[in-house]
């Protein structure tokens, strides 16, 4: 297996992706390819004393692209670009998998046109994993589509079942539409529509679909897989991670009180250690494009090394998960209008 590895994508490019590669390879001894600047990656590896890492090579890419690039034109304007070296090794089939930490709307618009969408699937989504009590829940969309058809949910809920299923090992993973209420009333004509082609695939014994959930319930753990349009579920996630902060930092604040209130810390720093790594995304280090077909794995803007290793350790069991396949199987079930 070889996972193309977008060298100089990133808040931290290209030392953190190099450091992150290295450990990848020594680790998950899959061939990892580092696709940027070649000067400035060898100058990297020697600097890290990992020249002669097994299972680690170069394909050079002199261009970058930036974050505030326009996501709709960057590739075109930057062919040379590492992102876009990478997606067309993986069209070429000289990769299995393409992992970025790049600008997310580029990577999304790449991977449609590299990769293209598995035939049937209406729009990729980003599907990131978050905790929740009792484990993850998978929230789907993210930010990729801003406005979503009827369709397009049902399709998300379809993938969302099919990653917890195949990639995190959840049996039967229950599926629930994030609305304003729990009743099948609730919602705008989006999530009324939604609800009901959702609720036809349960009833057909498709998905496990638990109806529509409120959005304070879904981190109590509601549900497997949150479905939710982009625009909301992106304004979702970011409040999950601004509250997760929050909390972090008011805790924080109780215990730095005083020096009675310090040594009660350190009674309890193991537990407040296991808090603090519920939110790490480094330990879960990105998120897959559902519905490309081919995978291609979104690490987060500021990865560090530990976050680019474990993004490969997800490209490569999302490639070995038989994911794709099992969509392709399915699509009859998740479309509205076939093709």
């Amino acid at each position: 297996m070889k996972i193309l590895l977008d060298a100089m994508g990133g808040d931290n490019a290209p030392a953190a992706c190099v450091a992150g590669a290295v450990l990848a390879a020594q680790e998950y001894g899959e061939e990892i390819v580092l696709v940027g600047d070649e000067g400035k990656l060898r100058e990297l590896l020697k600097t890290q004393n990992a020249q002669s890492v097994p299972h680690l090579s170069i394909v050079h890419a002199p261009d970058a692209v930036d974050m505030h690039d326009d996501p709709a034109t960057a590739l075109r304007r930057r062919p040379e670009s590492s992102m876009a070296v990478a997606l067309k090794m993986l069209k070429a089939g000289e990769g299995d998998a393409v992992v970025s930490a790049g600008n997310t709307g580029a990577l999304l618009s790449g991977a449609t046109l590299y990769g293209g969408r598995i035939k049937g699937i209406r729009r990729a989504a980003l599907a990131p994993l978050l905790p929740c009590s009792g484990g993850q829940f998978m929230l789907v969309d993210a930010g990729a589509n801003t406005e979503c058809t009827p369709e397009y949910l049902l399709q998300f809920g379809f993938l969302g079942s099919l990653y917890m299923e195949k990639i995190v090992g959840v049996a039967k993973p229950r599926v629930g539409l994030v609305n304003n209420g729990a009743e099948d009333s609730k919602g705008d004509p989006l999530r009324r529509e939604a609800y009901a082609l959702l609720q036809k695939a349960g009833d057909e014994g498709f998905i496990n679909w638990v109806g529509n959930v409120e959005g304070r319930d879904v981190p109590l753990g509601a549900c497997d897989v949150a479905v939710i349009d982009g625009f909301a579920g992106n304004v979702m996630l970011k409040t999950i991670e601004g509250v997760a902060k929050f909390m972090g930092g008011a805790i924080k604040d109780v215990f730095m009180h005083n020096a009675l209130t310090k040594l009660s810390y350190l009674a309890c720093k193991s537990g407040m250690d296991d808090f603090r790594d519920l939110f790490n995304q480094d330990k879960v280090g990105g998120a897959p494009f559902l519905g490309i077909a081919r995978p291609v794995i979104k690490a987060h803007g500021s990865s560090n090394e530990m976050a680019f290793k474990n993004a490969v350790r997800q490209a490569i069991a999302y490639t070995k998960s038989g994911m794709i396949e099992a969509v392709q199987q399915n699509i009859a079930h998740m479309t509205v209008t076939q093709d």
